[in-house]
């Protein structure tokens, strides 16, 4: 069997006729698989083409041109990858790994479990990091088929290994060869997407509302997107002033070691800055805390643990205190911010990059690596924008709350949300200062019972009724081990034997029977209590960026980093007020989508700075 390879020039030709009978027009969905170095493989509808070019890049912008469709593939990070590396950025797209989190929740989301849970099969095992003769069944190894006749998929297939294995010199039209394979894999790509999409719209949302779209399906796009925007952040970087990283590294830790000796005495005299307000004391290590917590007990400090938090309050007590708090902030500085992470994560064109993951744990936030979640409030002065360009940075306002009288349907919450500061009104209900008001909140959501909160909460109760309902039927569900849905449609496993492990309290990975425990199911409760109310905040957000990312397209711009409730935009300095008005305007148009009809009022502080510490 041979599957004729087609020139790009044929493939947009024979598109239209394709698109045509799939949907009448713009708009299908495609599914792509890039095989670097020989070309790609198309699917829609019933059609496949495996495509031979030494850019596909450019067939893919050319199909995005004529098409606009929406692009199926397994995973942002091979599917969109090899593209953008060509300059390419596609408008819109379906990840299926990333919908799968959607749909089924844990922490699986490779081809294999996705495959499975689309067919409604049993999950297979983990893929095996190399196939060994005992995973091959020979008769599939001789027909190379993808899928096993236990309706599994091929554990070769699964692997995607042949995707970038550049080893193979055989044909690459042959049924075995990576442009076949390509074209395969990209029509079973479609495959899954219509069963997902099928789950999908057979969620219900948790009250009917008029919508233009199923809230699992906006849910599902801009997962997807967000997945993609996940691959972008860590091929654009974020633009850093490195002459400026190197000021605040060294008022800090000192300058550059030229020797590893400098290195050593650079340590010492940090450390010798706070061992010089405790006298007599010598051996000390500063990095144990038992050593530590015995020369605090010297001055008369004897406190539980060397916290910082804790420790905070002490400040003034004993000069020792307050240098041991300074030594601290350095020593974060030296080891995880310091001159090697510079060197490591920064490139030469001056942009800091690192991982990115579009759904990091049960409740679905955006996380990255190399320090970008991290990064030191002093030391964001030297997060600044080149040349002829700004950064436009907006910071949703009280998401959490505001998320809450959404997902609630509370009316009287939902008033408050038409005030700038939400917690003034709620103040004013509770008939209380601010501050109490954002206790009896932050209470509600995360579970707190406790001082302050617990009585807080009790006015919470009175005065918002619907929303502590909403709450506690979550607490409920975790306490008895009961998977939910966020808002959006997310399942939060919670099952004892499948829960999800990340994000989720100690109590849930603790041995079978420790989770039956009062102090077990207490902290499951809570953990589900906040889960829905994160969750369903994350998906907003990256629904939010979504929008934005696409409104960017139109004039340069770029979203360099995504902060929990923070976008910040690099863009040309000509379009700073268009940019601000783009993140105003789609926060406005996402939310009548997200929350439609409840009424709620969704606000951000939208900025345009040189640098990041601007901000305030």
């Amino acid at each position: 069997m041979r599957l004729p390879a087609s020139t790009p020039d044929e493939v947009v030709a024979e598109l239209a006729p394709a698109f045509a009978q799939v949907t009448g027009g713009q708009g299908a969905p495609v599914g792509l698989v890039v095989v670097p170095g020989a070309g790609l493989g198309l699917a829609v509808g019933d059609a496949r083409w495996a495509v031979r070019s030494d850019r596909p890049g450019a067939l893919v912008a050319e199909i995005a041109r004529l098409h606009r469709p929406r692009w199926v593939w397994w995973d942002a990070r091979m599917g969109a990858g090899p593209v953008l590396a060509e300059g390419t950025r596609v408008r819109a797209c379906w990840d299926l790994a990333a919908v799968h989190r959607v749909l089924h929740g844990g922490r699986r989301d490779d081809p294999a479990a996705v495959w499975a849970a689309a067919e409604g099969l049993p999950e297979p095992p983990p893929p095996q990091r190399e196939v060994t003769l005992l995973d091959l069944d020979p008769s599939e190894e001789r027909s190379q088929a993808p899928v096993r006749l236990d309706g599994q998929l091929h554990s070769d297939w699964a692997g995607q290994r042949w995707i970038q294995d550049r080893t193979d010199r055989g044909d690459p039209r042959a049924v075995d060869g990576p442009l076949s394979r390509a074209a395969v894999w990209a029509a079973l790509a479609l495959r899954v997407q219509a069963a997902q999409e099928r789950a999908l719209r057979a969620l219900s949302d948790r009250r009917p509302r008029p919508r233009p779209l199923p809230l699992a399906l906006l849910t599902a796009y801009a997962e997807s997107a967000a997945a993609l925007l996940a691959v972008e952040l860590a091929y654009d970087g974020l633009p850093i002033d490195r002459p400026a990283a190197e000021r605040f590294i060294a008022s800090h830790v000192g300058p550059r070691a030229v020797r590893p000796a400098d290195e050593v005495a650079n340590r010492a005299r940090r450390d010798a800055d706070v061992l010089r307000h405790f006298r007599g004391v010598t051996g000390i290590d500063l990095r144990n805390p038992a050593q530590v917590r015995d020369l605090l007990a010297r001055v008369g400090l004897t406190l539980p643990d060397t916290r910082s938090w804790r420790l905070e309050p002490f400040r003034d007590t004993h000069p020792g205190v307050a240098a041991l708090l300074d030594w601290r902030k350095a020593e974060r500085i030296a080891t995880t911010y310091g001159y090697g992470w510079l060197d490591r994560h920064v490139g030469a064109d001056d942009r800091l990059r690192g991982a990115w993951a579009a759904s990091d744990g049960a409740a679905g936030r955006m996380t990255a690596q190399a320090g970008l979640h991290n990064l030191p409030a002093d030391l964001r002065v030297a997060v600044a924008a080149e040349p002829g360009h700004v950064l436009v940075r907006a910071d949703l306002g009280q998401i959490e709350p505001r998320v809450l009288a959404a997902v609630s349907g509370d009316r009287a919450l939902t008033r408050a949300t038409m005030d700038d500061d939400l917690y003034a009104p709620v103040a004013a209900q509770l008939r209380c200062d601010r501050p109490t008001a954002k206790v009896a909140v932050l209470a509600a959501m995360y579970g707190q019972t406790s001082g302050t909160a617990g009585a807080a909460l009790k006015r919470m109760e009175r005065a918002y009724p619907a929303a502590i309902a909403y709450l506690r039927a979550a607490e409920h569900a975790g306490q008895v081990g009961e998977d939910i849905r966020t808002f959006g449609g997310r399942l939060i496993r919670l099952r004892r034997e499948e829960a999800d492990v990340v994000d989720v309290p100690a109590a849930v990975d603790a041995p079978p029977g420790a989770r039956s425990s009062p102090a077990g199911r207490l902290g499951h409760g809570r953990f589900a209590r906040n889960a829905v109310i994160q969750g369903a905040a994350a998906e907003l957000f990256k629904a939010w960026a979504a929008a934005v990312r696409t409104g960017l397209q139109a004039f340069g711009g770029r979203i360099v980093l995504c902060l929990h409730d923070e976008l910040l935009l690099h863009v040309p300095a000509d379009n700073a007020d268009a940019a601000a008005d783009l993140l105003r305007d789609a926060l406005a148009g996402t939310s009548d989508l997200w929350a439609a009809g409840s009424g709620v009022r969704f606000v951000a502080d939208v900025r345009v700075l040189a640098r990041w510490s601007e901000a305030k």
